[in-house]
């Protein structure tokens, strides 16, 4: 081991890639120290540094044989670090948006309650103001919204012109407007 200790990054390269062991063990000693100091400095987090180099190195030793290293081997090594800290970047990107998205997801559950007792207000609001509408028009409204048929389905059931049906349902949401402003729109959202 003290042989190959003396010899150069490209001579250790090559001898890695030609198998041997010992020179990746070399190269490991030798870069370690310092790719960390590099990491952790980038990171400002010890852990994630050295998780970041063995990342590193566990690649380094996988790839050997599939990449070629143009530039020096300190080179190489200095870019594998730094895409590893800007993949570990994004992806803490990605964790803290997941995150603060549940964080949103918990609050709005805690609210639940009270936003549910406020829809099904809207809602039996919404319910008498449509009891309230000529029986007729009811009738094609509900089947139109509650039933989720077609103006040609109900013109067909009640014996009705598609353009009677489209009428009457045009005027339902009319005047359910005129009683109860927007709040029709999330009834005719969810119906």
């Amino acid at each position: 081991m003290t042989q190959l200790s003396n010899k150069s990054d490209d001579d250790l390269l090559s001898a890695f890639q030609s198998g041997d062991k010992q020179a990746y063990e070399i190269i490991y000693d030798r870069y370690w120290q310092i790719l960390f100091r590099f990491a952790r400095k980038m990171l400002q987090d010890e852990t994630a540094a050295k998780d970041v180099v063995q990342e590193v190195f566990t690649a380094f030793w996988i790839k050997i044989s599939e990449v070629t290293i143009n530039p020096p081997l300190a080179a190489f090594l200095y870019t594998l670090t730094r895409n590893k800290i800007l993949d570990l970047v994004k992806h803490l990107k990605v964790e803290t948006k997941y995150l603060a998205s549940l964080n949103k997801m918990i609050q709005l559950s805690e609210s639940l309650p009270d936003r549910m007792y406020i829809e099904k207000e809207l809602y039996d609001q919404i319910e008498l103001e449509i009891k309230k509408l000529p029986e007729k028009m009811r009738i094609v409204f509900e089947m139109s919204r509650k039933g989720y048929k077609s103006n040609k389905e109900i013109a067909e059931e009640l014996n009705l012109s598609n353009k009677t049906v489209k009428n009457q349902i045009g005027n339902a949401i009319r005047i359910l407007k005129s009683k109860l402003g927007n709040s029709i729109h999330i009834y005719l959202t969810f119906f």
